[in-house]
């Protein structure tokens, strides 16, 4: 994290430490969080440049900084527990997680499940090809093709959104973003269905590979961070502290580290 965007949290933490008190009445994310003086964050460590591992195993990325300046402002220990994208909501359901921060789409349907806080940023659906003809589509109908086979992340938006607007093309369900690049990279896949940002580092990762990525999104989409719904107070928290990090230039900061410089990239195995 650089030395700017530490001043920045730590100008927060003074903020929000005099103005935000987290005692009494406590809902049961928060009492938690406050009796272990821990707050366990999930996220999969698989959906660069929001998260990811370094080539000294340790996590690194916007989620991960987001993660580390919320555990700061609450005075606490920050655990963070890698899990399978589809097991992320799964597990804020069960208390193993008290929040989900990676690169999650809120959507009506997630809505259901749990409470969003946020948006922290936006992003959209794009792919990533060696197709020059889908390099160029501007609409899921023009890839709506029986001979193209899709990749994308499991129980992801972006799987719904090859499902509903390219049912007539071959999804592939995957597991990891490496996976789903090397299937194009190896032409096991003519393309990835996913968001901008993991389209646009892949380029970046395989500058040899001919991959290429759409110039715009096909959708607009925000990033939230899903907490238990059932937590108001909790949520209440949370949400304060996104607001100052919003305020004060916090997440400005952390998407030109993120998403406009590349100097990271020299982190990754």
């Amino acid at each position: 994290m650089s030395r700017i965007v530490q001043s920045l949290i730590l100008i927060a933490v003074t903020v929000l430490t005099l103005g935000l008190s987290p005692a009494g009445n406590a809902g049961e994310t928060l009492q938690r969080v406050i009796d272990f003086k821990t707050l366990k964050v999930g996220m999969t460590g698989e959906q660069p440049p929001m998260n990811m591992v370094n080539r000294e195993k340790s996590l690194m990325g916007f989620d991960v900084d987001l993660a580390k300046a919320l555990a700061n402002a609450m005075r606490v220990k920050l655990e963070i527990k890698v899990l399978p994208f589809a097991e992320l909501m799964p597990a804020l359901d069960d208390d193993r997680i008290d929040m989900v921060i990676s690169g999650m789409a809120i959507t009506p349907e997630r809505s259901e499940q749990a409470s969003f806080v946020g948006p922290y940023m936006m992003s959209g659906k794009s792919m990533l090809t060696r197709n020059s003809v889908l390099a160029k589509v501007s609409d899921s109908a023009e890839f709506n093709r029986g001979d193209l086979k899709l990749a994308a992340l499991k129980n992801s938006t972006s799987a719904s959104f090859v499902r509903e607007g390219a049912p007539d093309a071959q999804l592939i369900e995957v597991p990891n973003y490496d996976e789903a690049v090397q299937m194009v990279i190896d032409g096991e896949a003519d393309g990835l269905v996913a968001d901008m940002p993991v389209c646009q580092l892949a380029v970046l990762r395989f500058p040899n590979a001919g991959l290429v990525t759409l110039e715009k999104p096909l959708t607009v989409e925000p990033i939230g961070i899903a907490v238990n719904k059932d937590d108001a107070q909790f949520h209440n928290l949370v949400d304060n502290y996104l607001e100052a990090y919003t305020k004060i230039g916090v997440l400005a900061q952390l998407r030109k580290k993120w998403l406009e410089e590349n100097q990271w990239l020299a982190a990754l195995p």
